[in-house]
């Protein structure tokens, strides 16, 4: 395995009974969501702030991933949490958002709330896009269309600046594979009003599809796609730790009259 970048580690903590996932994006690494998971770990919550496989090191390994490899590593920190918290929600930027709906799809059992932050269900068109499944057998990368989808500057992601098609191929076929349907937990999206990166028509087609009836839409009007690390962030994390407090509220009551 290639080494791992200087702040792509991938991070945890300790706290109470209610716990967030947090998943970065596609090329990304941790170092995107870290300050929000830090955020929700100063507010008491466990967290498990996992490294996808393949991100955080090098392209060419992004390449010998699949959205699988990614699902599965978001899986198993999810279990983690599960072991020493009674509820939980899964908070995701971009791709970490339509994999938080996935496990919710899947998972329902161990989920009890999501936080979609410009969730990556659809791409802004790009010409190379309808071929990808056939140009990955013959071109391995090609830079990066929009990195650094950030208002405020001198503000980086440190994602990948080329993008392996195998790797993008495999993200296409998550999006067309998402169960939204089969969604039924508390949702909240996040959206960039303007984003160059997923389109904001994405946000609302998750809300259209997924079968929550405790769904919410919060616009976010002075940031780009990397909203975590925008001029909107202080919105994401207040944002965040309420609905974490809200969709926790149920069992701390029931908690309190047990005891």
């Amino acid at each position: 395995m290639a080494r791992i970048s200087p702040g792509a580690e991938a991070w945890s903590a300790a706290g109470g009974e209610v716990g967030a996932l947090v998943l970065h994006g596609f090329t990304g690494n941790p170092a995107s969501v870290r300050p929000l998971a830090a955020t929700l770990a100063e507010a008491g919550l466990a967290v498990e702030l996992p490294r996808l496989p393949g991100h955080g090191t090098t392209w060419q390994e992004l390449g010998r991933t699949t959205w699988h490899d990614w699902s599965r590593e978001a899986h198993a920190a999810l279990e983690i949490l599960a072991a020493r918290t009674r509820r939980r929600i899964v908070v995701g930027l971009s791709m970490g958002g339509l994999l938080g709906l996935h496990l919710a799809a899947t998972r329902p059992g161990l989920l009890d709330g999501i936080v979609a932050i410009n969730p990556a269900l659809r791409l802004h068109h790009h010409p190379l896009l309808r071929f990808v499944g056939t140009l990955k057998h013959v071109l391995r990368s090609y830079p990066a269309p929009m990195t650094d989808d950030i208002a405020l500057p001198g503000v980086s992601e440190h994602a990948y600046d080329r993008v392996p098609l195998a790797a993008l191929d495999s993200l296409l076929e998550l999006q067309r594979t998402a169960a939204l349907e089969d969604v039924t937990a508390p949702l909240l999206v996040m959206t960039s009003r303007t984003d160059h990166v997923v389109p904001p028509e994405a946000s609302g087609e998750v809300l259209a599809r997924v079968a929550s009836v405790d769904r919410e839409q919060v616009w976010l009007e002075r940031s780009l796609h990397v909203a975590t690390l925008d001029a909107d962030a202080d919105i994401v994390r207040a944002r965040t730790l309420a609905f974490a407090d809200r969709v926790a509220a149920p069992r701390r009551e029931t908690a309190a009259h047990e005891a």
